[in-house]
């Protein structure tokens, strides 16, 4: 019988050269019960909720899925004496889509890149020492066959996250038609070290994967009957979320429907903006379901002169009367000064192109805090009304659809604004669906994933083109460019999935990487 297990302090080590999946002790520990390895859950594989100051060479953990997608833009506004561009150069590679991750900007050297696919797949072993360590504990009693059956489900769950977030990044989108052919991320879910180089399972044995660990937290969970004190720990209404969202990318519309009112009506408030405005990135917020990890939007936006800000595409998005446009969003504007959010102020009249927009969120201002929630893994009720909208308009009832997203509107849009309903039908639904979802999860880590898998999509398919620009400066503290190079990711250009982390490819030898192109450029402006 296998009794020993690692300390939570020192569980795994992975060398730096890319054998992430290669674990070894440094001490060991017999494991006498359940709450050995429910310490063990929150030690090692959850996420910890802090996060960091700085971008820097990818010390926050997945943080560059905010520069993906068409939610940032640059802030090359001159609103001081000097513009102080955070970790910028870090941030290159991701927000311009090259062949290697970790370019740098000068194309001289490339930064580290495997910093979070090694961070993701050592918390994956603690999850698989976890559930493989969990037969071997007593189990004679009632409340240790029920700690048991919550540290398996919590670790099953935390597991298909993970990989879930893994093939969506390194993998191609879920397609019905090649996802036994697609290539996903290598699966681990044993607990044994193996001296093996590894390869890449396909999308559909990813999902398999994802699936079958999401039904076994399902079962586990069903038999827990305490209440959960944290939204920091997984539990059954987690997981039914998470699994509207995985059968939402399989395009599995009817399971995503089920999962979707199944988590509804576990948990089925919505914070009112209309009379509610406290912060929103709590975790007291009456939508959290489960959060884990760091918020990394206050140290890319958090000052008027950081390197990014919300795009005035995403911000002109929300109607006037649009409440989140109001209570998560504040500005600087040139000759304006700092605008904070304000009970009742109204930020439409501050025109986008005189004024720079941030996601508030949580910071009141310029304290650069963090919220108590992820930019990343937070689930909460508004995904489950939007998984089912969208899942409905999918399979063809508009009525359904229709009355499931104005429940989420009507506790978003000003009572009485004559926008406040949507009233479109089939493929016009279909977008007003999604463009709520663009608005209901900005900085929350869905929006390149949804762009990816809308171009998929067996019903009303959507492609989009996305442009990012980055100019260069003189020097890091001056405000004087030198050009600004604008690149553009076509529909259907290979680097909607990112590359592996060329570590990784390195020491794995043989496997295959996603194909991304030589990043191009055209250049929009030099100085004058």
């Amino acid at each position: 019988m296998r009794k020993l297990i690692l300390l939570i302090s020192s569980i795994f080590a992975l060398t730096g050269c890319g054998d992430f999946l290669e674990e070894y002790s440094q001490d060991t520990d017999y494991v006498r019960t359940w709450n050995d390895l429910d310490e063990l859950l929150i030690g090692d594989c959850y996420m910890s909720v802090v996060g960091t100051n700085q971008f820097s060479d990818q010390a926050n953990y997945g943080m560059f899925v905010h520069l993906l997608a068409d939610e940032l833009e640059e802030n090359n506004v001159a609103l001081g004496s000097s513009l102080h561009f955070d970790d910028r150069q870090h941030m290159f590679g991701y927000y311009t889509w090259q062949q290697r991750s970790g370019q740098n900007e000068s194309y001289t050297d490339f930064y580290a890149e495997n910093a979070t696919w090694t961070e993701i797949y050592r918390r994956i072993n603690v999850a698989n020492n976890v559930i493989h360590s969990a037969d071997d504990v007593p189990q004679s009693s009632a409340s240790e066959q029920e700690g048991v059956a919550k540290v398996r489900g919590e670790a099953h769950f935390v597991r298909a996250f993970y990989y879930f977030w893994l093939v969506n990044i390194y993998g191609k989108p879920y397609n019905p038609s090649t996802a036994q052919t697609d290539l996903g991320v290598p699966l681990k879910v044993s607990q044994e070290v193996e001296d093996v180089k590894f390869s890449r399972n396909t999308v559909q044995e990813c999902y398999d994967q994802i699936v079958a660990d999401l039904t076994e937290a399902e079962r586990q969970f069903s038999m827990v009957t305490s209440e959960k004190k944290s939204i920091y720990r997984a539990d059954l209404t987690a997981v039914r979320l998470l699994q509207s969202r995985v059968y939402l990318y399989m395009q599995d519309w009817q399971q995503a429907a089920a999962y979707a009112q199944l988590a509804i009506d576990a948990h089925p408030t919505l914070q009112n903006l209309n009379t509610n405005t406290q912060k929103w990135m709590l975790a007291d917020n009456a939508e959290s379901i489960f959060s884990m990890g760091g918020d990394d939007v206050p140290t890319m936006m958090g000052y008027e002169y950081q390197a990014k800000r919300v795009s005035s595409e995403l911000y002109n998005s929300y109607s006037t009367n649009d409440l989140r446009r109001t209570q998560w969003y504040w500005t600087y504007g040139p000759f304006r000064g700092l605008v904070k959010r304000e009970e009742g102020k109204n930020f439409s009249s501050l025109s986008s192109t005189s004024s720079t927009y941030y996601y508030y969120a949580y910071t009141e201002g310029l304290d650069n805090a963090q919220a108590e929630v992820s930019s990343i893994f937070w689930l909460r009720s508004a995904e489950a009304y939007l998984n089912l909208a969208e899942a409905q308009v999918c399979l063809g009832n508009d009525e359904a659809a229709r009355k499931t997203v104005n429940t989420l509107r009507a506790a978003r849009i000003h009572t009485g604004a004559p926008e406040m309903e949507i009233t479109s039908s089939g493929e016009q639904l279909a977008k007003d669906i999604r463009e709520e979802r663009r608005r209901e999860f900005a900085f929350e880590g869905h929006r390149w994933f949804d762009l990816r898998r809308y171009a998929v999509s067996t019903v009303y398919p959507q492609k989009t083109t996305l442009t990012h620009n980055y100019t260069y400066y003189v020097d890091r503290s001056s405000t004087v460019t030198t050009e600004t190079h604008q690149f553009v990711l076509e529909e259907d250009d290979a680097s909607w999935t990112l590359p592996i982390p060329q570590e990784v490819i390195e020491f794995n030898t043989g496997m295959e990487n996603n194909g991304n192109p030589w990043r191009t450029y055209t250049v929009v402006k030099t100085q004058s």
